[in-house]
């Protein structure tokens, strides 16, 4: 399929400071909906990921691991930042804190590697994730599930 007939997600490639911040915001709000079909939307049909043991090819393959990923990972609420950019690539941290069908909390760490196709969907995604357990008391991520509110503290501002 063609670039045209896939879509477009502006910003486009060469990013700015000022784009780069505006797709990472735009990443973490898709991921924050917890919708699927809806994340999908801001990848290439033949999207390349790697995403710890898993190396999901195309949307349909990312769209099922998002579905296994989210019925597992309950409360689940996301910060991305950005780490650095250059023409159509973008380096993300992130952390994301959820909890498991039997009560216990994890906050995730990780590190994403992001290469953009002209239309501005993500061709290939690197992930390299770390998990910590934690208790409830420790939970940084308190805003009701869906978009992290525009005055909640990023990763810097918390310290991670």
């Amino acid at each position: 399929m063609t670039q045209a007939m896939e879509g477009q997600r502006p910003p486009f490639p060469p990013f700015t400071l000022e784009t780069a911040i505006q797709k990472v915001r735009m990443a973490e709000d898709g991921w924050n909906s917890r919708d699927p079909d809806k994340v999908v939307l801001a990848y290439t049909i033949d999207t390349v990921w790697r995403n710890r043991h898993e190396f999901p090819l195309g949307r349909e393959q990312v769209r099922e691991f998002l579905q296994r990923k989210w019925a597992a990972e309950r409360e689940y609420r996301l910060i991305k930042e950005l780490w650095a950019f250059r023409d159509n690539r973008i380096g993300v941290r992130f952390a994301y804190e959820s909890c498991d069908h039997a009560g216990n909390w994890t906050r995730s760490y990780g590190n994403e590697n992001w290469e953009f196709a002209e239309n501005g969907l993500m061709h290939r995604r690197l992930a390299s994730i770390n998990d910590v357990h934690i208790t409830e008391e420790q939970r940084l991520f308190h805003w009701p599930q869906g978009r992290r509110p525009d005055d909640h503290p990023g990763l810097s501002d918390l310290g991670l």
